[in-house]
């Protein structure tokens, strides 16, 4: 299961991972979030141990989207050694994350 980051636990789980992380910038509201969730979820259980998939909600975690120029959502943001390496907006096949992941493995 994806876990959920906060703006307090950003930096820990996301920045200072040893391993590629994948960020899911969402909304409850959002249409699009929700039909990305379950690629989502399964990315999280198909990358267990080689990367981390989590999951921030922009509406109650403001300052990571700021940050981070995230103006539509939703975003994934693809981190490796706590910098973006890889970029989606809106809902993309689940063939295109799992690519962008193994190409930073």
């Amino acid at each position: 299961m994806a876990l959920e980051v906060t703006d307090a636990t950003f930096e820990e789980v996301v920045l200072k991972s040893d391993k590629p992380v994948l960020v899911d910038f969402w909304a409850a509201w959002c249409g699009p979030c929700r039909m990305l969730a379950p690629i989502v979820e399964d990315l999280s259980k198909e990358f267990d141990g080689k990367a981390v998939i989590v999951k921030l909600d922009v509406d109650a975690h403001q300052e990571y989207a700021a940050k981070y120029g995230i103006r539509n959502i939703p975003t994934i943001l693809i981190f490796k050694n706590g910098e973006v390496a890889e970029k989606q907006v809106g809902v993309a096949p689940k063939g295109t994350y799992v690519e962008k992941l193994n190409a930073l493995l």
